[in-house]
């Protein structure tokens, strides 16, 4: 039964779909929606359109608040074993550049971060951050570089900043500062949407063909 309705999607036939799989947000708590209802956040957001879009995908939103690049290299092998996803959206390292972290850390583990998922044969998406000035120049320019340098050495899609477009609007964040409020998610989300749809739309020709 089960090849036949394999055959059945594979030749187009209505009413078989082949599930395209899993893309796993990987991030902080940017993505997971801090301060925000739940139905509120870019990645849910993500949600609703790839049901209209694509609906033969799942989002899991891994996503934890304060969490550091060095965090989630301790538990991404977790997450890839248990999610098997087939894209992989990476956004850390926004807490350790507040944190004023080291820069060759930093890289080291994301670097870490994309090995992994590419092994388990995960198309990623790369998700930058950028610092404010007070940091200081060279380590902003550092830390912003660190995105580029991992994203360029294993050749994956970059979104250089997922606060493009409303990064200097102070109405757009919470009261904290940091946090984007309500109406910046779906700023967010079409900002990722621009490196993560033509993956998602490999990644369905590439389940049709098998």
């Amino acid at each position: 039964m089960i090849r036949v309705l394999v055959l059945a999607a594979c030749l187009g036939f209505p009413g078989y779909t082949v599930a395209a799989g899993t893309i796993l947000v990987f991030g902080d708590s940017i993505s997971a929606g801090y301060g925000l209802p739940a139905d509120a956040g870019w990645v849910h957001l993500l949600r609703q359109r790839l049901s209209k879009v694509a609906p033969d995908y799942t989002v899991v939103n891994a996503s934890i608040s304060g969490e550091t690049a060095s965090g989630g290299r301790r538990r991404i092998d977790a997450a890839l074993e248990k999610h098997r996803p087939s894209i992989v959206i990476l956004e850390l390292g926004g807490n350790d550049g507040l944190r004023g972290g080291r820069i060759d850390a930093l890289q080291a583990d994301l670097d870490a971060m994309v090995i992994a998922a590419l092994k388990r044969n995960a198309q990623v998406v790369l998700v930058g951050m950028r610092l404010p000035p007070n940091y200081g120049a060279t380590y902003v320019q550092n830390f912003q570089a660190v995105y580029d340098s991992v994203a360029g050495k294993h050749r994956i899609a970059l979104v250089p900043f997922i606060f493009d477009g409303f990064g200097e609007r102070q109405e757009m964040f919470q009261s904290d500062g940091i946090h984007p409020t309500r109406e910046a998610q779906p700023l967010m989300l079409e900002t990722v949407w621009k490196a993560l749809a033509p993956l998602v739309s490999k990644s369905r020709s590439g389940s049709a063909r098998r």
